[in-house]
């Protein structure tokens, strides 16, 4: 595109103040609560982090997707009520990105819990290892 045809191209008009002649009023931008369509996209991905080919699961196992959708609830849903409780309902934007930052470090905490429990409990469920017997029975000769 020529720079001719730039300056030719329209430039859309600005939006209308309202009545009481502040432009800001005309817009309204809340960060906390998230909207059920963002609770239900970080549920998304905590499924996919937790049933996918991720360094999380390589470390301490993958779970089972039909595992992983509850999980995922569940691990949303106290981040969300813990976060609510603190950050309650936030009355600046400053104050909502705080509740949001704590939101997301409750998610990836509560997460992290969540997978190593399982990989502990994994681990105590697991019959011993043939090579313990093995090493036990050469001290023994």
């Amino acid at each position: 595109m020529a720079t001719d045809e730039l300056a030719a191209a329209p430039v859309p008009a600005p939006a209308a103040a309202p009545a009481g002649g502040d432009p800001s009023a005309a817009f309204s931008f809340s960060i906390w609560p998230p909207t059920q369509r963002t609770r239900d996209a970080v549920v998304r991905r905590l499924v996919e982090t937790l049933a996918g080919d991720t360094i999380l699961c390589k470390r301490y196992g993958a779970v089972p997707a039909a595992d992983a959708e509850p999980a995922a609830r569940a691990i949303e849903a106290e981040a969300f009520d813990a976060a609510a409780a603190t950050g309650g309902a936030a009355a600046s934007v400053e104050e909502g990105i705080e509740a949001l930052q704590f939101y997301s470090k409750e998610v990836s905490r509560r997460l992290l819990d969540f997978v190593k429990s399982r990989s502990a409990e994994a681990k105590a469920e697991a019959p011993p290892s043939e090579e313990a017997p093995a090493a036990a029975e050469g001290e023994a000769a």
